[in-house]
């Protein structure tokens, strides 16, 4: 069995709105935030390691872009080769 990232992203998602959507509905029927403050750091717990993921893909994929201009930079500057004969 392996193991699905992506999975794992989208219940930590759901998890977190789930969360985030209770502590706001208690703390509106109860009209106390101290004692719903646990339930805020549920969602976020549960939205840092995904702002850390999508935070490591967007450096990534600038190191592979900036490689890839570098790269045709290099294929630029080499000249051509020549068909006349040398002699």
């Amino acid at each position: 069995m392996t193991f699905d990232k992506s999975l794992l992203r989208t219940v930590l998602f759901a998890v977190g709105v789930a969360a985030l959507v209770i502590g706001i509905y208690q703390t509106i029927l109860f009209n106390d935030l101290s004692r719903n403050y646990w339930i805020f750091m549920v969602s976020m717990t549960c939205w840092m390691p995904l702002l850390y993921w999508r935070q490591q893909e967007r450096l990534e994929a600038k190191i592979a872009e900036q490689k890839a201009k570098l790269a045709e930079q290099a294929r630029a500057k080499t000249p051509a080769k020549s068909t006349k004969k040398r002699r």
